[in-house]
C-alpha cells in the first residue's frame, strides 16, 4: 500500500497568509503537467517493490484550476505506470472553481473527494486573506458538490483570527457544520515570514492574536465538533464515520508515498526528501532527465521521532510494540519518568499498549512529542 501526491503550483491569486510553493502565472501550466506525466515515469521505482497505489491527491497550489483534459493526463500517466487499486482519488479546490459541467468531469475520472478550500464564511475575513471567492460562492460550491454525487467533501477552516471576542469564529463553526460536509479540516491562522501577513506584522501592522486566544478557538472547535458527531481521528481533522480521510491518514501511520511536482516531498518507508521549489528549474530538470528530488537521511531514531510526531497526532496513538521492535529496546522504561509525568497531567493515556493523547493533551501536542523523542 502506498499513495502519489500532486502537487499542482498554480493559484489565481496569493492567499496573504500562504507560504506553500505556488505561482499567479499559468502560462508553465501546459509544460508543468507534461514534466508531471514525465516525472511519475522517471521516479516509478522509488517506492517498494510491489508497492499498490491505493490513494492519489491533487494537492497545491490550487489543482482545480487545470483542465479536466490535463488532469486526466496525470492519471492516464499514473495508471500506466503504477499497480492501481484505488480506495481514494482526492482534488484540492477553490469554490470558484466548481462549476456544475466541472464536477460532473471530475466525478467522471474517478474523482470521490474534494477538499474545498473554505477557510471562513465571513465576508471581510475572506477579504482579509485575499481569497478568490466569496461566502456565497462556498454555500453554493458545497451544495453543488453534493448534488453532483460527492459523497466525500472536506472543508478548511482557519482559526485565530485576531478579534475582540470569538463571535466571528463560533459563527464560522455554526455555518460548517450546518453544510453537513462530512469532513472538516481546521488550522490555526500562522504568521510566517515570507508572506503579505508576516511583512504587516514585522512592521506593525498586523497583530496576531495571543495563544491563548487562539486556543480557546482550538477548544471550540473540539466541542462543536464533537457535539455535531463529528470524530476527531488527528488534531487539526474531523470526520464523521466512514468520512476520514485515507490519503492523510496514511501519511499519519507512516505508509510510504511518491511526491511529484515541485515542492513535492516523498517517503519510502526509509528515508525522505522533496524536490526542488521553483517551477522554472523543475521543469528544466525533468526535460533533462534530471531528477529534482533531494534526499534527506534519517537515521533508525529519526524515523521513529517523527512515528511518534505524527502518530501521536492521531485517534490510534502511538504503538509502542512497533517502537520497541524498530529500535530494539524497551521505550516505556527508557521514558518512563516522562510516561508517568505525562500520565499524572492528565495529557496522556495509555491503552492498549498505545500512547494516546488526552483531550488537554491536544493543545501541546508537539511538545509532548518532543519530550518523547528517542
Amino acid at each position: 500500500m502506498a499513495g502519489i501526491y500532486i502537487h499542482i503550483p498554480f493559484c489565481k491569486q496569493a492567499c496573504h497568509y500562504c507560504d506553500f510553493h505556488f505561482s499567479t502565472n499559468l502560462d508553465l501550466a501546459e509544460a508543468m503537467v507534461s514534466m508531471i506525466c514525465k516525472e511519475l515515469v522517471q521516479r516509478k521505482e522509488y517506492l517498494p517493490k510491489d508497492s499498490i497505489i491505493n490513494t492519489v491527491y491533487f494537492g497545491g497550489g490550487t489543482p482545480s484550476l487545470l483542465s479536466i483534459s490535463q488532469l486526466e493526463r496525470i492519471l492516464e500517466s499514473v495508471y500506466q505506470n503504477y499497480s492501481v487499486d484505488l480506495e481514494e482519488l482526492t482534488i484540492e479546490t477553490n469554490p470558484d472553481d466548481l462549476k456544475k459541467e466541472k464536477l460532473g468531469n471530475l466525478k467522471s475520472l474517478g474523482f470521490d473527494r474534494l477538499s474545498i478550500g473554505i477557510q471562513s464564511f465571513n465576508p471581510e475575513i475572506l477579504k482579509f486573506y485575499n481569497r478568490a471567492h466569496s461566502a456565497e460562492e462556498s454555500y453554493f460550491a458545497i451544495d453543488l458538490a453534493k448534488n453532483s454525487g460527492f459523497e466525500k467533501l472536506s472543508i478548511d477552516l482557519i482559526y485565530g483570527f485576531p478579534y475582540e471576542d470569538h463571535s466571528i469564529w463560533k459563527k464560522d463553526l455554526d455555518i460548517a457544520i450546518s453544510q453537513d460536509p462530512g469532513h472538516i479540516s481546521s488550522y490555526c491562522l500562522t504568521v510566517e515570514p515570507k508572506t503579505a501577513l508576516g511583512n504587516w506584522a514585522k512592521k506593525g501592522n498586523f497583530i496576531p492574536a495571543s495563544e491563548d486566544f487562539s486556543a480557546e478557538q482550538f477548544e471550540m472547535l473540539q466541542d462543536s465538533m464533537e457535539k455535531a458527531n463529528y470524530i476527531q481521528y488527528e488534531i487539526s481533522n474531523f470526520g464523521k464515520i466512514n468520512q476520514f480521510a485515507v490519503h492523510n491518514t496514511n501519511y499519519w501511520k507512516g505508509i510510504p508515498y511518491l511526491g511529484i511536482g515541485p515542492s513535492a516531498h516523498s517517503f519510502d518507508g526509509k528515508e525522505r526528501g522533496s524536490n526542488l521549489a521553483n517551477n522554472a528549474k523543475y521543469i528544466r530538470n525533468i526535460s533533462n532527465g534530471i531528477n529534482p528530488f533531494d534526499v534527506e537521511p534519517m537515521s533508525d531514531e529519526d524515523l521513529i521521532n517523527e512515528y511518534i510526531l505524527t502518530s501521536l497526532r492521531t485517534i490510534w496513538g502511538t504503538d509502542i510494540s512497533f517502537v520497541n521492535t524498530r529500535l530494539k529496546m524497551d521505550f516505556v522504561l527508557q521514558k518512563k519518568r516522562m510516561l508517568k509525568q505525562l500520565e499524572d497531567e492528565n495529557l496522556i493515556e495509555i491503552q492498549n499498549n498505545h500512547i494516546l493523547l488526552s483531550k488537554k493533551g491536544k493543545l501541546l501536542a508537539d511538545s509532548i512529542a518532543a519530550s518523547l523523542f528517542i
